[in-house]
């Protein structure tokens, strides 16, 4: 479960997103089986890059989604347990999906900035 603090930044990144409209932005995302120690050797990861062009909070599912030309993705706030600002422009989110399924997303924009 995501902490309060965690929770608060979430919300705050959603909230401003916006300014990075226009920016190229890159998704990297990890699909993860496995224990409770998470190896990125056993990490399925794929790769997106598209210019943001809007943002939006889905309320029937739950759902925070990035859009670029022809292509949008999701994550489920309901299955964030982690929240993480690393640098400037960079932010991390790890869903639950399961018992021991995990989905890393790693989004990185090339601000203006």
């Amino acid at each position: 479960m995501i902490s309060d603090e965690n929770r608060e930044a979430v919300i705050q990144f959603f909230e401003t997103v916006s300014k990075y409209y226009g920016c190229k932005t890159e998704i990297t995302e990890g699909l993860y089986s496995g224990a409770e120690n998470f190896d990125a050797n056993f990490t399925t990861w794929n790769l997106f890059e598209f210019d943001m062009i809007r943002s939006a909070y889905r309320n029937s599912g739950d759902r925070l989604m990035l859009e670029g030309e022809k292509m949008y993705y999701e994550i489920s706030a309901r299955l964030i347990i982690d929240f993480k600002h690393p640098k400037r422009h960079t932010y991390e989110f790890v869903e639950q999906y399961g018992e021991g399924v995990f989905r890393i997303t790693k989004i990185r924009f090339h601000s203006k900035y």
